[in-house]
């Protein structure tokens, strides 16, 4: 009762935005819609393809043919109760946070009964109860619920809503080990923004764990790619054209749209020379995709959930066109490690970083834009302080993780030269 409560409170919150005169100031936020999940570019698109014009002649539209198709029926056949789609999709998405958590719960639980006669006599207090268990998916989907990240992300119909929908399922497939549900959501993720692709690291490793078999995880990276050609390949089918991947994959990584966005890439490229430009695209692409993704799936590859948790958080942090919606959905599923916020260091920290930023991101904006009184190096310090506090609130959630595993293992109390040591973040 008390969860159907909480997704029914959930739901009013979005409507009633969504009814309200604060939905197109929402909507035209740059920290909310992007180039990539923008509705309007979208309707023009869909305008554009009433009129029988080639949607994709100009820059406007950033979305893959075949989900133009989908939008468009959606449009049809909703007429002005659109957003109840969006409000829909958020709450199913949150069901399915909730879903990949409580099964991500399960194995913890699994393996903590596993391992509980290798780890140290004086850790036993550090091992999860069944409250811990039980309560995690529940924050897991009021944390998504209730973010006012997600819920402005929603309210301003942007095409993230649709994105972090078949990410939750791809999660929950990735948790249950299914491939046909983890392969599909993932592939229909990677068509329509292109980063997702590095989670197919964490499927190949849950698979190897979960089937004791590398020929699943290479199934299911073949399944992956089979799929991701297919969409791309229907696409081409509906005009008969391939030059949609310039203004869809090509446009996210040659980034020729400069306008401001809470990401790191705008102000860089505006500031530069021009012959340095291919210089720092490579740069900037190559730290969001290969850079973190070996080491980090060498290191949790034993967590294939917190490894695709730290790659979604490094994608909303580094990717080309981030929004606020990326970053709400990775917060979300922080409560599945709660355990380890006892061993969290910098979260006061973050916890003012995230509200100053946010309520000074549209200050600001205003300041440069209305006012004049400000220019974009104010928005930019605004934006560059927002990435660091998210910066660094993954490494002290994967450190976090890290000193946990070792207390388990060796103890709490370590001692060196007769002296308590202490494993601290330098």
């Amino acid at each position: 009762m008390a969860s159907l409560v909480i997704y029914l409170l959930g739901a009013f919150v979005r409507v009633w935005l969504c009814t309200s005169e604060y939905r197109n100031v929402i909507a035209d936020r740059i920290e909310i819609s992007t180039p990539l999940n923008s509705w309007k570019r979208v309707t023009e698109g869909l305008h554009l393809l009433d009129l029988k014009i080639y949607p994709y002649t100009g820059d406007t539209l950033h979305e893959p043919p075949l989900h133009l198709l989908a939008y468009n029926f959606v449009v049809k056949s909703c007429g002005d109760y659109l957003y109840v789609i969006f409000v829909c999709c958020d709450l199913f998405t949150s069901y399915l946070l909730y879903t990949c958590a409580r099964k991500y719960m399960e194995h913890l639980r699994e393996t903590q009964n596993r391992n509980k006669d290798k780890y140290a006599k004086d850790a036993m207090n550090l091992l999860l109860t069944e409250k811990d268990f039980a309560i995690s998916p529940q924050y897991v989907a009021v944390a998504y619920l209730f973010n006012p990240y997600t819920v402005f992300n929603c309210v301003g119909f942007t095409t993230t809503v649709f994105g972090n929908f078949f990410i939750a399922a791809f999660l929950v497939g990735l948790s249950y080990g299914n491939l046909l549900f983890a392969t599909l959501p993932l592939a229909i993720c990677i068509s329509q923004s292109f980063y997702p692709v590095l989670l197919i690291s964490p499927l190949f490793l849950q698979l190897i764990m979960k089937k004791d078999s590398k020929i699943k995880g290479a199934i299911a990276v073949m399944l992956t790619v089979g799929f991701w050609i297919a969409i791309t390949y229907l696409s081409y089918n509906l005009y008969g054209r391939w030059d949609f991947i310039e203004n869809t994959y090509g446009f996210i990584l040659t980034v020729p749209d400069l306008h401001p966005n809470i990401g790191l890439f705008w102000y860089f490229f505006i500031e530069m020379f021009e012959h340095f430009r291919h210089l720092f695209i490579y740069s900037f692409q190559i730290n969001v995709t290969i850079l973190y993704l070996v080491p980090l799936s060498i290191r949790f590859r034993k967590d294939p959930m917190l490894l695709a948790t730290s790659l979604l958080s490094l994608t909303a942090i580094f990717k080309s066109y981030p929004c606020l919606g990326d970053v709400g959905f990775v917060i979300s599923l922080y409560p599945c490690w709660r355990h380890l916020f006892n061993y969290v260091q910098q979260g006061f920290l973050v916890s003012c970083c995230f509200f100053v930023t946010t309520i000074l991101g549209p200050t600001v904006w205003y300041l440069w834009i209305y006012s004049g009184s400000a220019n974009a190096n104010f928005y930019f310090g605004v934006t560059l302080a927002f990435a660091t506090a998210q910066i660094f609130l993954i490494t002290d959630i994967l450190f976090s993780y890290t000193k946990r595993e070792f207390s388990l293992k060796y103890g709490r109390i370590r001692k060196i030269n007769a002296k308590v040591a202490q494993l601290t973040l330098e």
